[in-house]
């Protein structure tokens, strides 16, 4: 009885992290950071917008002291670092390099997570639009389209912070709409 109980709990969370996982996932797929705001269409640059949006995710579950809520945010991390393993794999990196790309994709992910975190704590948004430059676009000094993704930014961090952490933890998470979030900008 007791397996059948905590088989049921354990295949209850896989289900909310995946949900979680896959809201973050379509949040940094939305066409217009690629159309609108010109990231990169490339592995590179889609990993940037979905470190961004994990990122987003974190900070927002870092208020959560339930050890759930710690629990289930743990899990989606280890969810997005399985699924760069697995895409750096289909890319056809090989098994032995595969390591060696991890750990580098990890340190530019946390690296990541102080510069973006101290702007968005401080609302530095020139700090926050020089970090997506650096990161996002190192090609494009003045990548004019900056702004516009770290106005998102700012619109995703109050966005994140009203949903509370009952729904959160029941695998329901929503990003704003990119399109409408750059637009205060591009207008």
């Amino acid at each position: 009885m007791l397996r059948a109980l905590f088989g049921q709990r354990r295949a209850s969370n896989e289900k909310i992290v995946e949900a979680l996982y896959e809201a973050i996932v379509a949040a940094a797929r939305q066409e217009p950071f690629y159309a609108q705001a010109q990231v990169p269409d490339i592995p590179l640059g889609r990993y940037e917008m979905l470190s961004l949006h994990m990122l987003l995710f974190l900070r927002r579950m870092k208020r959560e002291t339930d050890p759930a809520a710690q629990e289930l945010t743990q899990a989606v991390v280890e969810e997005f670092f399985k699924d760069i393993d697995h895409s750096l794999r289909e890319l056809g990196i090989g098994d032995s390099s595969v390591p060696k790309r991890m750990k580098k994709l990890a340190r530019m992910f946390y690296g990541r997570g102080e510069s973006y975190g101290a702007a968005l704590e401080d609302n530095d948004i020139e700090g926050m639009t020089r970090a997506l430059k650096r990161n996002i676009r190192p090609d494009d000094e003045k990548w004019p389209q900056a702004p516009a993704l770290t106005q998102y930014a700012f619109a995703a961090v109050r966005n994140l912070d009203e949903q509370s952490a009952a729904q959160i933890v029941r695998g329901r998470l929503v990003f704003p709409d990119a399109a409408g979030a750059m637009q205060v900008v591009a207008d």
